[in-house]
């Protein structure tokens, strides 16, 4: 069965145009990752736990930025090369990304040494254009940005 993920893509508007809050993920795996690996804030989820609020939690846990549902708008799901399926909604939001906290993970490193070492979840967050977070992001998750596009084009 394929596991579930849910995340916001936060946005803001800078001299009229659109930037996203995009994450990159902590640990020694991604350390040197950059194009294809950041990320909109999201965790997995499992049911029956409501989607929105398993995004918004993990928003505030990977970020400190905290919104409500009623502050977001529904982005749709896509599904990842792994088979994971994530869903997103937008909401617009200003956060300074230098206030960036993130809860941690435990792992054993280096590989089969014995040492537990703990890691943030996330290890940056920053603001980036549309253009930029598209090639940023892991690759079906580039999808939201023209989702919410649409959607801004449409109001």
């Amino acid at each position: 069965m394929a596991k579930h993920s849910a995340g916001i893509l936060a946005f803001k508007i800078v001299d009229g145009e659109p930037r996203v809050l995009l994450v990159h993920p902590g640990g020694p795996f991604w350390a040197r990752k950059d194009l294809g690996a950041w990320s909109i804030p999201k965790g997995e989820y499992e049911d029956p736990v409501d989607p929105l609020a398993s995004a918004l939690r993990e928003l505030a846990e990977e970020t400190t930025l905290v919104l409500t549902a009623a502050d977001c708008v529904p982005l749709g799901s896509v599904k990842q090369k792994a088979g994971k399926v994530v869903s997103a909604w937008a909401a617009e939001a200003d956060f300074d990304t230098s206030q960036h906290r993130s809860n941690t993970f435990e792992m054993e490193w280096p590989p089969r040494s014995g040492t537990l070492r703990e890691f943030p979840e996330v290890d940056r967050a920053e603001w980036f254009d549309l253009a930029t977070a598209k090639e940023k992001l892991v690759p079906a998750q580039a999808e939201f940005v023209d989702r919410l596009v649409a959607h801004l084009s449409a109001i």
